[in-house]
Formats: structure tokens, C-alpha cells, sequence
């Protein structure tokens, strides 16, 4: 901190959220760094698997690849700095670099919210307007629809992130969480902290519409799917679903418990097993889910990994 005559500005923040794991770090280390590499790893595969077979040159496969290149950067905007904070004495991060913690982990994962959408609304087009779906979902639109996610996800975020950047933040600077977070951040200012509430039913609001839209698309989805005559019929189009209703209930079931909650307050490790939840461990089962579920891309998956080694120069 930078002491002043009459108050102290702060220039880093501590972060307090692992002291439950102080005497044990490196131990919550190790498997914090095998995870982050399969997420790196898994999603990568996933998303060369689908751009190198031209069978999966269609929206929903698309749409998948985009969301697990988003995945790859949706974790490491925060667990590199939480395996550095594991076993560092200093655990400590400027302002600067918490403020852009702060905007690319919640742009990233706006765009993957948002994009969850768009896949809901390409299944329920697949399903229940078969016809006219190549005419609808084009190659063109898928394109759009994809950069769309990522432009509005990043730029939607840019006034809160600009205004918490004029905030006074002059007191305690423990942040008591394992990475920059609304909350925790503007708890610390020196203002009026009823803004906090304002930032809590902005997100409210924002995750409860895109849940709606999702519902609203399997709701209509799955009753189309039960009126199939066939069983196979029904098995079969229920499983180009199931995928991504397992990532949707994963990542929004996630999201809910640390953003829904409004002023109910969490005892800290609590707090640590939901955050750790919220960024890592839907992020670790995505990839899981995506290739153990769908017989196209655990083909495709196979032929990549069969084919690399034919790449290596020898």
C-alpha cells in the first residue's frame, strides 16, 4: 500500500482463500495442475478433432470446437495465478492484473453462456424444424453466430470492468476468494457498497435469461422427441442432446451457486469448494463429457491421435 496523510491506497490485493489448505498446499497443488493440463489438453483435441474431420463440418460440432478453445482460456485466466499462489509466500496481485482477471474470466465465460445458448437454439432448430435447418443454420450464420458470442461476451463487460477501475480502494486489501471476483473485489472499496446488490441482480438477471432460453429450447425439444414414433428414432435424436444439456446443467448449476445466492453468506472453505467448482471442475468435465458421448467425436478423436504420430518427423 502507498500511505497517504489520511488513508493508504492500495496497490495489490492479498488473496485469502486457500488458508484451509496453508500446511497441505503442495498437495492441492499437484492435482490442481494434472487437472488444468487435461482441461488444456482434452479441449485441444476436442477442438483440432473437429476442424481436421470434414464429418464434423456442421453448426453443432462447431459451436463445440469454438466453446472448447473458449474453455482453454476460461482456465487459465485464473488457475495459473491459484497453482502460482499455491505455493508462493507472496500471494499477492496487483490491482491491474486483478482488474484483467476479473474481465477476461467473466467475458470468457459470458461468451461461453451466450454460446451455450446458440447451441440450444441449433438443437432445437435440428430437432424440431429438420427440414429447414440447413437452410437456416448456413455455414454463414454459423460463423456469425459464433463470433457474435465472443464479441458481445467480451464487450458487455467492458463498462463494469472500467467502472470498478475508478473505484478508491484504500482499507483492507484481502480479497477472500482463490481469484479476483466481483464480490470480493467491490467489498473492498471505499464507497458505497449497496452497488454490490445493483452488480448482483445485474448477473441475476442476466443468467436467469439465458437459463430461461435453454429450458424453454429443451422443454420444446424433448416433447418433440417423445411424440417419435421409434424408439431407436427417439434414442437417436436425443443423443445428438445430451452432450450439451450435461455441459449446460454443469456450467449454469455452477454459475448459480456463486451468483445466486445474493447476500446469503458461505463459510470460507464452502466458499473455496464452490469456486473451485465454478472454475475448474466444470471446465475438467466438459472435454469428459463432449468425448466419452458422442460416438462421432470419439472417432474423429481416434483418428487424430493416430495420426500425430505419423506428423513427427523422424
Amino acid at each position: 500500500m502507498v500511505r497517504t496523510n489520511q488513508t493508504s491506497t492500495v496497490t495489490e490485493f492479498l488473496f485469502s482463500g486457500f488458508p484451509q489448505f496453508e500446511d497441505g498446499s503442495l498437495l492441492l497443488f499437484i492435482p490442481l495442475f494434472i487437472i488444468y493440463t487435461f482441461i488444456v489438453i482434452g479441449n485441444l483435441t476436442i477442438f483440432f478433432a473437429v476442424r481436421m474431420d470434414i464429418r464434423l463440418h456442421n453448426p453443432m460440432y462447431n459451436f463445440i470446437s469454438i466453446f472448447s478453445f473458449l474453455e482453454i482460456w476460461y482456465t487459465t485466466a485464473t488457475i495459473p495465478k491459484m497453482l502460482s499462489n499455491l505455493i508462493s509466500e507472496k500471494k499477492t496481485i496487483s490491482i491491474t492484473g486483478c482488474l484483467l482477471q476479473m474481465y477476461f474470466f467473466h467475458s470468457l465465460g459470458n461468451s461461453e453462456g451466450i454460446l451455450l445458448t446458440t447451441m440450444a437454439i441449433d438443437r432445437y432448430v435440428a430437432i424440431c424444424n429438420p427440414l429447414r435447418y440447413p437452410t437456416i443454420m448456413t455455414p454463414r450464420l454459423c460463423a456469425q453466430l459464433s463470433a457474435g458470442s465472443c464479441i458481445f461476451g467480451f464487450l458487455v463487460l467492458l463498462p463494469e470492468i472500467a467502472w470498478i477501475s475508478t473505484l478508491p480502494f484504500c482499507g483492507p486489501n484481502q480479497i477472500h476468494q482463490i481469484f479476483c471476483d466481483f464480490e470480493p473485489v467491490l467489498h473492498l472499496a471505499c464507497t458505497d457498497t449497496s452497488v454490490i446488490l445493483i452488480e448482483d441482480v445485474i448477473h441475476a438477471v442476466a443468467i436467469i435469461f439465458s437459463v430461461l432460453i435453454i429450458a424453454l429450447s429443451y422443454i420444446r425439444i424433448i416433447t418433440v422427441i417423445l411424440r417419435i414414433p421409434s424408439v431407436e428414432g427417439r434414442q437417436k435424436a436425443f443423443s445428438t442432446c445430451a452432450s450439451h444439456l450435461g455441459v449446460f446443467l454443469m456450467f449454469y448449476g455452477s454459475v448459480s451457486l456463486m451468483y445466486l445466492r445474493f447476500a446469503a453468506t458461505f463459510p470460507p472453505i464452502l466458499d473455496t469448494v464452490i469456486a473451485l467448482m465454478f472454475a475448474v471442475l466444470a471446465p475438467l468435465f466438459n472435454p469428459i463429457i463432449y468425448s466419452l458421448r458422442n460416438k462421432d467425436m470419439k472417432i474423429a478423436i481416434k483418428k487424430l491421435l493416430l495420426a500425430a504420430p505419423a506428423c513427427i518427423p523422424t
